[in-house]
């Protein structure tokens, strides 16, 4: 039997952050880039399918990346690991157009031991409404086994230096 109020009833971390986390907080938000729609990423009702939504958060978390220093090339990344993304919440909220001009705000919200979250706020430019929130969760894998691994210090540190206080870095304890 169907159960519609399950499908009704959101169940992600934007709703959690509504309900004592506080929502996104776009003064959190240092970095963003700019796109335009491109006429092949909208759908016959003349409005951005969903799929591109995907497209335009991750262009935005590569480009975060490479901002705060880290080195998104191949080679670097499989030499570190291999970091794959198994979460990908989205909420839509007002369709984008055909050759709109859009802005895309990336953070990284927290890092633990082997995963971490980017968030992201896609609006409208020239302070149009906003478009979509998401939230992407991370993890951190060993290259050979496939296994979850602590998260690089060096990446910790990029972050922490990017952010500051507004991501919340939990660093692995040492055992002497």
């Amino acid at each position: 039997m169907l159960r519609l109020n399950r499908f009704h009833e959101p169940r992600t971390l934007l709703r959690l952050r509504s309900e004592g986390k506080g929502p996104m907080d776009i003064s959190k938000f240092k970095h963003e880039i700019q796109l335009r729609v491109r006429s092949y990423e909208v759908d016959w009702q003349g409005i951005v399918h969903n799929s591109n939504y995907i497209r335009y958060f991750e262009v935005g978390r590569l480009e975060y990346l490479r901002r705060i220093g880290a080195t998104v090339d191949m080679v670097s990344i499989q030499g570190h690991g291999k970091v794959v993304l198994v979460r990908h919440e989205i909420d839509y909220e007002v369709p984008a157009h055909y050759d709109e001009m859009l802005t895309i705000r990336t953070r990284i919200s927290f890092i633990k031991n082997s995963s971490f979250a980017m968030e992201g706020i896609m609006e409208k430019s020239d302070n149009g409404p906003v478009v979509s929130r998401t939230i992407a969760y991370h993890v951190w894998l060993d290259h050979a086994t496939n296994r979850p691994r602590p998260i690089n210090d060096d990446f910790r540190k990029l972050v922490q230096a990017f952010e500051g206080e507004d991501c919340e870095i939990h660093w692995p304890s040492k055992e002497v």
